[in-house]
């Protein structure tokens, strides 16, 4: 019994590397939504002088923003690593079931992004007369974090789930070779 490397020259050892880099940077967003979301802003902070309010800056802004961060990196880095393997392919079905994915990784995304920016500019400091919007106060609703992570989740998943399809026909690479 023999056992052979293969001789693999167009990268494709590294997409365990990237599968590992987009996986943990979804799970980073999808804990620091939920740490968002225990350290928001609650209507005990809220301070009224009877004409305005005012609500100070809380820690669940700063998660936020690295949840932005870490869901957008994995995204982007996550689309150019498959969008790249398109351009190597014929079209199939998997090629097709990889652009679905990547299209519902994408409308994810944007609705994340949206909640958890909504959430963390929320969560800064409300000034009193000025407030979030129109002069006024806002807390964010319970959930909206809990939602934008379980979103974060389902947008990796769907790009994991893509890339595996792409990378799929080029994972074996030991040869085995048995002869008599």
């Amino acid at each position: 019994m023999e056992i052979q490397k293969q001789d693999n020259r167009d990268g494709r050892p590294k997409s365990f590397l990237f599968f590992m880099f987009i996986f943990l940077f979804g799970l980073a967003a999808f804990f620091l939504c939920l740490s968002a979301e225990f350290q928001k802003a609650k209507g005990k902070d809220l301070k009224w002088d009877g004409e305005s309010c005012y609500l100070p800056e809380n820690r669940a802004f700063g998660l936020g923003i690295a949840a932005l961060v870490c869901v957008s990196v994995a995204q982007i880095v996550g689309n150019v690593v498959i969008c790249r393997g398109f351009t190597k392919t014929d079209k199939t079905r998997t090629t097709i079931f990889c652009i679905i994915l990547l299209l519902f990784s994408w409308v994810n995304f944007a609705v994340a992004v949206t909640l958890i920016s909504v959430g963390a500019s929320m969560n800064r400091e409300q000034i009193y007369g000025k407030g979030w919007l129109n002069r006024e106060c806002y807390l964010v609703k319970d959930g909206v974090f809990a939602a934008s992570g379980f979103l974060s989740v389902t947008t990796m998943a769907a790009i994991l789930g893509a890339f595996a399809f792409k990378v799929k026909p080029s994972l074996q690479v030991l040869k085995l070779k048995i002869r008599v």
